[in-house]
Formats: C-alpha cells, sequence, structure tokens
C-alpha cells in the first residue's frame, strides 16, 4: 500500500530526527582518528623530548596514533594560539607550561589568546626545576656566599638567563626579592654561549634548567649552587634546595601540561585525563623523564586549570616588579 506523499515525507523526517538524537554510544568512539599534539617549541628541545615521550606512551597503551606538530614562535604564543583557536573536537592538543600559559600573559601586551577562558585543561604532565650555577673555580661554595657577596657588593655580581621573561630569568628575580639583594642580569639567545661564559669568567653565576646544564655539572665544569624546587632533584641528589638555604617555601619550576581548545567534550577530556595519567604512571616513562631533569606530575583537569589561574597571578606580579620585557 502506498502512502500518500506528504505522510511520506513526514515519516521521513522523523527518521532523521531520530537518527540525530541516538545516543553518544552510537556513534564511532572517540578518538577515532589521530591526534594532534602540538608543541610550541622547536623538535629536539626538552618539551619537544617530554612530549614525544609520553604522547608514545599514550599511543602504544590505547592504540591511538598521536602527531606531534611542532610550531615553535612568540615565545611559543603561536603553537599555543593554534591550539586554542582549532575546532574543539578533541583532535588538536597542545603541550603548554609555565611560561606561555603563566607568564606570558602578563610579559606579552597583546597576547592573542587568554589560557583561563580559550584553552580546556586536561591534565598537568611534569615539572623541572632551576638550577642556579657558578664556574668550577668560583669562591662562591653556596647561597649564603653568593648573598653575602651580593650584599656586600650590590650590582656587581652578574648572571644569565636564556632571555628576559623566561622562568629562569623571573626565577633569579624572585631570589634577589627574597634574599634583599641585587644582581645584574644578562640575558642570552641560548644556553651554549652563557655556558661558555661562565666557564670563561665573563659572569659570575647561571641560572636555568637541570637538563641544560646537567652534563657541565657532572663533568666539573660547573658547581651547582641551589635548585629551585620544594625536594631535591634525583639528578642532584647533594645539592640543596633554595628553600633549604634558608627562603622557606622558594619554587620556581617549569611544569608542562596538555589541554585543548575551550569547549572539548567532557568525555573526551575524561578519556584524555585517564590515558595521560595512566602513561605518567609507567616506571618506565618515569625513568625517561628524570633522564631529562624533569619528574613526572599527573593531576585532574580541575587541578590543572587551577594550577594555571594561579600561576598567572603569580608570575604576573614577578613580571611587574622586575620590569621585565620581551627580547
Amino acid at each position: 500500500m502506498h502512502l500518500p506523499r506528504r505522510r511520506h515525507l513526514v515519516l521521513i523526517a522523523s527518521a532523521f530526527a531520530t537518527l540525530a538524537s541516538a545516543p553518544a554510544w552510537s556513534q564511532a568512539p572517540y578518538p577515532s582518528r589521530p591526534i594532534r599534539l602540538v608543541v610550541p617549541f622547536p623538535a629536539g628541545g626538552g618539551t619537544d623530548l617530554i612530549a614525544r615521550e609520553v604522547a608514545n606512551k599514550v599511543a602504544t597503551a590505547n592504540g591511538w596514533t598521536i602527531i606531534i606538530d611542532n610550531k615553535p614562535g612568540s615565545g611559543g604564543n603561536l603553537g599555543v594560539d593554534t591550539a586554542a583557536k582549532a575546532p574543539a573536537d578533541g583532535y588538536t592538543l597542545v603541550l603548554g607550561q609555565t611560561s606561555n600559559l603563566a607568564i606570558n600573559p602578563t610579559l606579552y601586551p597583546k597576547l592573542p589568546y587568554k589560557p583561563e577562558t580559550d584553552l580546556a585543561p586536561v591534565g598537568l604532565v611534569a615539572q623541572a626545576p632551576l638550577v642556579l650555577v657558578v664556574a668550577a673555580n668560583s669562591p662562591y661554595k653556596t647561597l649564603a656566599d653568593v648573598v653575602a657577596a651580593a650584599k656586600a657588593k650590590p650590582e656587581t655580581l652578574n648572571y644569565a638567563s636564556s632571555g628576559n621573561g623566561t622562568v629562569a630569568h623571573l626565577a633569579a628575580e624572585l631570589l634577589q626579592k627574597q634574599a634583599g639583594v641585587k644582581f645584574t642580569h644578562v640575558p642570552y639567545k641560548g644556553a651554549a654561549q652563557g655556558s661558555t661564559d661562565l666557564i670563561g669568567g665573563q659572569i659570575q653565576m647561571y641560572m636555568s634548567s637541570v637538563p641544560t646544564l646537567i652534563g657541565y655539572i657532572k663533568n666539573g665544569k660547573m658547581r651547582a649552587i641551589a635548585v629551585t624546587s620544594q625536594q631535591r632533584t634525583a639528578d642532584l641528589p647533594n645539592v640543596p634546595t633554595v628553600a633549604e638555604s634558608g627562603y622557606k617555601g622558594f619554587e620556581a619550576v617549569t611544569w608542562f601540561g596538555v589541554a585543548g581548545p575551550d569547549g572539548l567534550p567532557k568525555d573526551a577530556v575524561a578519556r584524555l585525563n585517564t590515558a595521560f595519567n595512566q602513561a605518567l604512571g609507567d616506571a618506565e616513562i618515569k625513568k625517561k623523564l628524570a633522564a631529562q631533569g624533569a619528574e613526572v606530575r599527573g593531576s585532574t583537569p580541575e587541578q590543572f586549570g587551577a594550577l594555571i589561574k594561579s600561576e598567572i597571578v603569580r608570575w604576573g606580579k614577578v613580571v611587574q616588579e622586575s620590569g621585565a620585557k620581551v627580547d
């Protein structure tokens, strides 16, 4: 029996409506295609190595495909902005860090994104402490020696960092404030020249990440004075923290975490968070990140979001008080 044309069309429309309202479980499970993980720095650097190790473990354990997409530029801002403006479907993520998620919102007057509102936190991945070093033949053996010399002759001691507004630069500014001293900052464009100048005696101190300087420390060309984490680092167990050296509560680390565009589906966020936390619990991953001077740090999305907000406030004050400007 043939239905009247009008009723036939109504039934077709009803069928489409039913399909459209079908429950999510009837659709292809997430993820059903490769995930892009944007790294806002060049290949081969610390952030890139951490991203590759963790992403590879997540992909292998879950049968996913995760593609690393290096997008360096503008202090990491380019890569984060790329992810912030991507479709909020769970297939574009970014491995952000302290600089581009917490420092740059104050350091750059026209940042193209707002980490608090334009990104959906997935979870914290790792953190790496900084270390204050002097040349092996330096007369300074402890942080107390450095502070005493700086108080005796203000602004005569200089220190290097990898650039204005970096975590290392601002960590040194924070230390000066707590110690009541003033050093002279010598910003470099990278680690190599600063290391050469420290060993050669052109500068007295260098503040940088543990992975950057640990080779020089272990081969005896540099002496580590203090690390900036709350606990001593496994790579340098005999080096005291700044807090241990008389500055209670001091902490300045580079942390790394995964985020995506604002509006990521809650089920995608939950599945990603679970996958990354499981990978971070793997002994092999802990060992590999430790070799890079980093320590694994898992979290919930809410905890990572709260960290970003609190760190923006914290580092914003340091940027403003130090007068730091972008290079």
